[in-house]
């Protein structure tokens, strides 16, 4: 029996801005689950992510998703990615409605009425619907951004710090509903420096320093103390 496609291939993968190398080389192969991506400030989280949505363009390497080739064929690839960031991506001048049927048409999605009624029930905003987001605390707004990346239900989640800026009370709702999204067989990226948030939330790790992965391996059964020992270890 043939072995199934990985969710997420990086083969070789390469990022400069100028001289300075955001990803020198990395290789990753991430075969479904969830995984946290960690790495201090700097190390080249947030342009993997990147570049595995498509929003930015490798300097070299090849990336697929589900099989796909990510540099020859990005739409397709969008359909099946959604991320969430400290940065919410939303309109701030539209209501939530607003910025979900927005995002909605831009994917071509079918039933968006139901489908935004939906998500929003999904995240504890129902009755906002018309509420202009500007007006939302930290926490609704980053509940509406989860909403508006699972709305045309992806199978890949990434998720840049998304924790950053939430009070205990919008944490706690965060990581209940990212172990939902996990129960439904989602693929997971966890970019984070938040150890103790990982152990909860991912299956495996993967250290990233300096460009580099410089170390990889499984969370079960690892101690929260043995597990920041060797994130400590390997970005000296």
């Amino acid at each position: 029996m043939a072995s199934p496609t990985p969710a997420i291939v990086l083969e070789n993968v390469g990022k400069r801005f100028g001289r300075i190398a955001a990803l020198d080389g990395v290789d990753l192969n991430v075969p479904g689950g969830a995984l946290a991506l960690l790495g201090p400030n700097g190390a080249g989280k947030s342009t993997l992510l990147r570049i595995v949505a498509t929003l930015t363009r490798p300097t070299r390497g090849r990336i697929f998703i589900r099989g796909v080739d990510a540099r020859k064929e990005p739409e397709r690839v969008r359909a099946d990615v959604g991320l969430i960031s400290h940065q919410t991506l939303l309109y701030e001048d539209l209501t939530a409605g607003e910025n979900l049927r927005f995002y909605g048409r831009l994917y071509g999605l079918d039933d968006l009425k139901e489908r935004v009624r939906h998500s929003l029930a999904e995240v504890g905003l129902s009755g906002r619907e018309h509420g202009l987001v500007r007006g939302f605390s930290r926490g609704m707004k980053q509940r509406l951004a989860i909403a508006r990346a699972t709305l045309h239900r992806p199978s890949i989640l990434l998720l840049d710090e998304p924790f950053a800026g939430l009070d205990a009370a919008a944490c706690a709702m965060l990581s209940d509903r990212l172990n939902q999204l996990r129960g439904k067989r989602r693929t997971v990226i966890l970019a984070t420096h938040d150890l103790r948030r990982c152990t909860d939330l991912a299956d495996r790790f993967a250290i990233l320093n300096r460009g580099r992965f410089v170390a990889k391996g499984e969370i079960s059964g690892q101690s929260i103390e043995s597990l920041e020992r060797r994130y400590k270890k390997a970005i000296v």
